[in-house]
Protein backbone atom coordinates (compact mmCIF):
# COMPACT_ATOMS: atom_id res chain seq x y z
CA UNK A 1 0.00 0.00 0.00
CA UNK A 2 1.66 3.42 -1.07
CA UNK A 3 1.64 5.85 1.91
CA UNK A 4 0.29 9.08 1.22
CA UNK A 5 3.50 12.00 1.46
CA UNK A 6 2.43 14.78 4.21
CA UNK A 7 2.73 18.10 3.31
CA UNK A 8 4.05 20.47 6.08
CA UNK A 9 2.62 24.04 5.50
CA UNK A 10 5.09 26.75 4.94
CA UNK A 11 4.46 29.84 7.17
CA UNK A 12 7.01 32.81 7.98
CA UNK A 13 7.30 34.50 11.32
CA UNK A 14 9.77 36.39 13.90
CA UNK A 15 11.59 35.46 16.45
CA UNK A 16 10.44 36.73 20.05
CA UNK A 17 13.30 35.09 21.88
CA UNK A 18 16.06 32.74 21.81
CA UNK A 19 16.97 30.29 24.85
CA UNK A 20 18.65 27.34 24.64
CA UNK A 21 18.69 26.66 21.18
CA UNK A 22 14.70 26.60 21.26
CA UNK A 23 12.95 29.84 19.34
CA UNK A 24 9.62 31.35 20.24
CA UNK A 25 8.30 32.50 16.58
CA UNK A 26 5.31 34.48 16.26
CA UNK A 27 3.12 34.39 12.73
CA UNK A 28 0.27 35.01 11.47
CA UNK A 29 -1.48 31.43 13.19
CA UNK A 30 0.10 32.47 16.99
CA UNK A 31 2.92 31.82 18.65
CA UNK A 32 4.63 28.96 18.51
CA UNK A 33 8.13 27.03 19.62
CA UNK A 34 10.87 25.79 17.28
CA UNK A 35 14.21 24.58 16.62
CA UNK A 36 16.48 25.55 13.95
CA UNK A 37 17.84 23.38 11.72
CA UNK A 38 21.36 21.87 11.83
CA UNK A 39 22.65 23.25 8.68
CA UNK A 40 22.34 26.86 10.26
CA UNK A 41 25.40 25.62 12.71
CA UNK A 42 26.93 24.41 9.89
CA UNK A 43 27.31 27.47 7.76
CA UNK A 44 28.31 29.78 10.82
CA UNK A 45 24.65 31.43 11.10
CA UNK A 46 22.69 31.75 14.39
CA UNK A 47 18.97 33.18 14.33
CA UNK A 48 18.28 36.08 16.55
CA UNK A 49 15.39 37.43 18.03
CA UNK A 50 14.17 40.15 15.43
CA UNK A 51 15.18 38.02 12.52
CA UNK A 52 11.89 37.03 9.82
CA UNK A 53 12.25 32.91 9.35
CA UNK A 54 10.20 30.43 7.21
CA UNK A 55 8.85 27.52 9.81
CA UNK A 56 8.00 24.36 8.60
CA UNK A 57 5.84 22.36 11.69
CA UNK A 58 8.35 23.07 14.28
CA UNK A 59 12.01 24.03 12.61
CA UNK A 60 12.83 27.07 11.56
CA UNK A 61 13.88 26.14 7.37
CA UNK A 62 15.10 29.85 6.58
CA UNK A 63 16.57 32.80 8.37
CA UNK A 64 15.37 36.21 5.78
CA UNK A 65 17.92 38.80 4.77
CA UNK A 66 18.33 40.95 7.42
CA UNK A 67 18.19 44.81 7.24
CA UNK A 68 20.79 45.29 10.52
CA UNK A 69 21.68 42.98 13.34
CA UNK A 70 23.90 43.65 16.31
CA UNK A 71 26.25 40.15 18.26
CA UNK A 72 26.12 41.82 21.80
CA UNK A 73 23.09 41.35 22.76
CA UNK A 74 22.18 39.38 19.72
CA UNK A 75 19.20 41.23 17.99
CA UNK A 76 18.00 41.64 14.17
CA UNK A 77 16.14 44.05 12.13
CA UNK A 78 16.17 47.08 14.62
CA UNK A 79 14.54 50.56 13.69
CA UNK A 80 16.44 52.20 17.11
CA UNK A 81 18.47 52.00 19.96
CA UNK A 82 17.64 53.42 23.09
CA UNK A 83 20.66 53.72 25.98
CA UNK A 84 19.75 54.21 28.91
CA UNK A 85 22.19 55.59 30.50
CA UNK A 86 22.25 57.00 34.45
CA UNK A 87 23.15 60.20 35.52
CA UNK A 88 25.14 58.44 38.51
CA UNK A 89 25.18 55.03 40.02
CA UNK A 90 26.66 53.85 37.71
CA UNK A 91 28.71 57.10 36.32
CA UNK A 92 28.05 57.14 32.93
CA UNK A 93 31.13 56.58 30.54
CA UNK A 94 31.23 58.29 27.88
CA UNK A 95 33.24 56.88 25.86
CA UNK A 96 31.68 53.57 25.72
CA UNK A 97 28.50 55.73 25.25
CA UNK A 98 29.60 57.12 21.73
CA UNK A 99 31.12 54.02 20.90
CA UNK A 100 27.59 52.44 21.36
CA UNK A 101 26.31 55.02 19.25
CA UNK A 102 28.64 55.46 16.74
CA UNK A 103 27.99 51.54 16.49
CA UNK A 104 23.85 51.90 16.00
CA UNK A 105 24.52 54.78 13.11
CA UNK A 106 26.65 52.59 11.28
CA UNK A 107 24.22 49.75 11.02
CA UNK A 108 21.67 52.42 10.63
CA UNK A 109 19.90 51.95 13.51
CA UNK A 110 18.74 55.02 15.25
CA UNK A 111 20.24 56.33 18.44
CA UNK A 112 18.10 57.66 21.33
CA UNK A 113 19.36 58.87 24.61
CA UNK A 114 17.46 58.05 27.67
CA UNK A 115 18.75 59.73 31.02
CA UNK A 116 17.17 58.14 34.66
CA UNK A 117 18.35 58.72 38.03
CA UNK A 118 17.32 62.34 37.54
CA UNK A 119 16.50 62.82 41.29
CA UNK A 120 20.11 61.86 42.28
CA UNK A 121 21.87 64.21 40.10
CA UNK A 122 20.83 66.56 37.23
CA UNK A 123 21.22 65.40 33.74
CA UNK A 124 21.47 68.87 31.89
CA UNK A 125 24.89 68.84 30.78
CA UNK A 126 24.47 65.25 29.33
CA UNK A 127 21.38 66.30 27.35
CA UNK A 128 22.96 69.23 26.20
CA UNK A 129 26.59 67.24 25.09
CA UNK A 130 24.24 64.64 23.00
CA UNK A 131 21.40 67.50 21.61
CA UNK A 132 24.32 69.14 20.17
CA UNK A 133 25.65 65.88 18.54
CA UNK A 134 22.29 65.42 16.85
CA UNK A 135 21.03 62.38 18.96
CA UNK A 136 17.59 62.50 20.16
CA UNK A 137 17.25 62.63 24.02
CA UNK A 138 14.86 61.90 26.89
CA UNK A 139 14.92 62.70 30.54
CA UNK A 140 12.88 60.36 32.39
CA UNK A 141 11.81 61.79 35.92
CA UNK A 142 8.96 58.42 37.66
CA UNK A 143 6.82 61.18 39.40
CA UNK A 144 6.58 63.54 35.62
CA UNK A 145 4.38 61.09 33.42
CA UNK A 146 4.96 63.38 30.51
CA UNK A 147 8.42 62.02 30.31
CA UNK A 148 7.31 58.60 30.33
CA UNK A 149 5.15 59.58 27.62
CA UNK A 150 6.99 61.45 25.33
CA UNK A 151 9.60 57.75 25.13
CA UNK A 152 6.32 55.76 24.82
CA UNK A 153 5.32 57.70 21.86
CA UNK A 154 9.00 57.04 20.73
CA UNK A 155 8.27 53.51 20.91
CA UNK A 156 5.31 53.43 18.84
CA UNK A 157 5.43 51.25 15.84
CA UNK A 158 9.43 50.44 15.68
CA UNK A 159 11.26 48.05 17.08
CA UNK A 160 13.35 49.07 19.48
CA UNK A 161 15.94 47.96 21.75
CA UNK A 162 17.11 49.46 25.08
CA UNK A 163 20.62 48.98 26.52
CA UNK A 164 23.09 50.29 28.45
CA UNK A 165 25.58 49.89 31.75
CA UNK A 166 24.41 47.25 34.08
CA UNK A 167 21.96 49.48 36.64
CA UNK A 168 21.52 51.83 34.94
CA UNK A 169 17.51 51.48 34.89
CA UNK A 170 16.50 49.78 31.64
CA UNK A 171 14.35 47.13 32.98
CA UNK A 172 12.67 50.14 35.83
CA UNK A 173 12.11 52.11 32.45
CA UNK A 174 10.28 49.43 30.53
CA UNK A 175 8.12 48.62 34.13
CA UNK A 176 7.21 51.91 34.54
CA UNK A 177 6.56 52.05 30.85
CA UNK A 178 4.55 48.92 30.49
CA UNK A 179 3.42 47.74 34.42
CA UNK A 180 2.37 44.48 32.95
CA UNK A 181 5.52 43.22 32.36
CA UNK A 182 6.64 43.13 35.60
CA UNK A 183 10.70 42.75 34.66
CA UNK A 184 13.27 41.99 37.26
CA UNK A 185 15.03 44.64 38.46
CA UNK A 186 18.24 44.13 40.46
CA UNK A 187 20.46 46.01 43.18
CA UNK A 188 22.84 48.66 42.44
CA UNK A 189 26.42 47.10 44.04
CA UNK A 190 27.56 50.06 46.35
CA UNK A 191 31.25 48.51 46.18
CA UNK A 192 31.33 47.66 42.23
CA UNK A 193 29.14 50.30 41.65
CA UNK A 194 27.59 48.59 39.16
CA UNK A 195 24.36 46.69 38.86
CA UNK A 196 23.80 42.69 38.87
CA UNK A 197 22.60 41.76 35.39
CA UNK A 198 19.27 40.99 35.59
CA UNK A 199 18.20 39.97 32.19
CA UNK A 200 19.56 36.90 30.73
CA UNK A 201 18.87 36.66 26.97
CA UNK A 202 17.41 39.20 24.59
CA UNK A 203 13.45 39.16 24.54
CA UNK A 204 11.28 41.10 22.32
CA UNK A 205 7.97 42.16 23.39
CA UNK A 206 4.98 43.51 21.05
CA UNK A 207 3.96 46.21 22.78
CA UNK A 208 2.45 49.79 20.92
CA UNK A 209 2.26 48.06 17.76
CA UNK A 210 6.05 47.50 17.64
CA UNK A 211 8.67 45.61 19.57
CA UNK A 212 10.98 46.50 22.51
CA UNK A 213 14.10 44.13 23.49
CA UNK A 214 15.19 44.35 27.30
CA UNK A 215 18.64 43.12 26.75
CA UNK A 216 21.21 42.24 29.01
CA UNK A 217 23.42 45.06 31.02
CA UNK A 218 27.14 45.76 29.83
CA UNK A 219 30.07 46.76 32.35
CA UNK A 220 32.62 46.57 29.79
CA UNK A 221 32.91 46.94 25.81
CA UNK A 222 35.09 45.93 23.02
CA UNK A 223 34.14 47.48 20.01
CA UNK A 224 36.58 45.15 17.75
CA UNK A 225 34.56 41.75 19.16
CA UNK A 226 31.14 44.22 17.95
CA UNK A 227 31.93 45.51 15.09
CA UNK A 228 34.83 46.99 13.27
CA UNK A 229 33.94 50.26 11.65
CA UNK A 230 36.55 50.99 8.98
CA UNK A 231 38.49 54.33 10.14
CA UNK A 232 37.77 55.91 6.41
CA UNK A 233 33.42 55.65 7.44
CA UNK A 234 34.26 56.33 11.32
CA UNK A 235 33.57 60.26 10.87
CA UNK A 236 30.32 59.68 9.45
CA UNK A 237 28.80 58.04 12.48
CA UNK A 238 29.82 61.63 14.95
CA UNK A 239 26.45 63.59 12.99
CA UNK A 240 27.64 67.13 14.05
CA UNK A 241 31.31 66.01 11.68
CA UNK A 242 28.90 66.32 8.98
CA UNK A 243 28.55 70.48 8.84
CA UNK A 244 32.38 70.70 9.32
CA UNK A 245 33.85 68.13 7.10
CA UNK A 246 33.23 70.39 3.75
CA UNK A 247 35.60 72.97 5.26
CA UNK A 248 38.39 70.62 5.41
CA UNK A 249 41.65 71.65 3.37
CA UNK A 250 42.08 67.97 2.31
CA UNK A 251 39.59 65.43 1.30
CA UNK A 252 41.01 62.65 3.17
CA UNK A 253 41.01 64.44 5.95
CA UNK A 254 41.36 62.30 9.25
CA UNK A 255 40.13 65.13 11.77
CA UNK A 256 42.74 64.14 13.84
CA UNK A 257 45.48 66.77 13.79
CA UNK A 258 45.75 68.01 10.07
CA UNK A 259 46.20 71.24 9.43
CA UNK A 260 43.17 72.86 7.65
CA UNK A 261 40.96 71.15 9.33
CA UNK A 262 37.26 71.97 9.38
CA UNK A 263 36.28 69.58 12.23
CA UNK A 264 39.41 70.34 14.60
CA UNK A 265 38.27 74.10 13.98
CA UNK A 266 34.76 73.20 15.10
CA UNK A 267 36.27 71.52 18.22
CA UNK A 268 38.34 74.70 19.25
CA UNK A 269 35.56 76.94 18.89
CA UNK A 270 33.38 74.83 21.35
CA UNK A 271 30.78 74.09 18.28
CA UNK A 272 31.92 70.35 18.81
CA UNK A 273 32.57 68.81 21.91
CA UNK A 274 36.09 68.16 23.25
CA UNK A 275 34.68 64.90 24.79
CA UNK A 276 32.93 63.52 21.71
CA UNK A 277 36.03 64.07 19.53
CA UNK A 278 38.06 62.52 22.11
CA UNK A 279 35.57 59.34 21.69
CA UNK A 280 36.33 59.60 17.78
CA UNK A 281 39.90 59.86 18.29
CA UNK A 282 40.37 56.88 20.22
CA UNK A 283 37.92 54.66 17.90
CA UNK A 284 40.30 56.21 15.08
CA UNK A 285 43.39 54.76 16.67
CA UNK A 286 41.92 52.00 16.79
CA UNK A 287 40.72 51.18 13.37
CA UNK A 288 44.17 52.63 11.93
CA UNK A 289 45.89 49.87 13.46
CA UNK A 290 43.91 47.11 12.05
CA UNK A 291 44.61 45.08 9.07
CA UNK A 292 43.13 44.95 6.07
CA UNK A 293 42.55 41.73 6.19
CA UNK A 294 41.18 41.82 9.40
CA UNK A 295 38.15 44.00 8.53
Amino acid sequence: MKEESVTVEKKQGRILKCVGGLYTVESSSGICTCKARGIFRKRGMTPYAGDFVTIEGDVITEILPRKNSIIRPPLANLDQLLFVTSTCKPIPNLLLLDQFIAVAIYKQITPILVLTKLDLREGEQLQALYTAAGISVFPVCYNQPETLAAVRQCLQGKVSALTGNSGAGKSTLLNALYPDLKLPVGEISEKLGRGRHTTRQASLYPLDGGYIADTPGFSTFELEQYVRIPKEELADCFPEFSPYQQDCRFQDCAHICEKGCGVLTAVWAGKIAESRHASYVSMYEIAKKRKEWEA
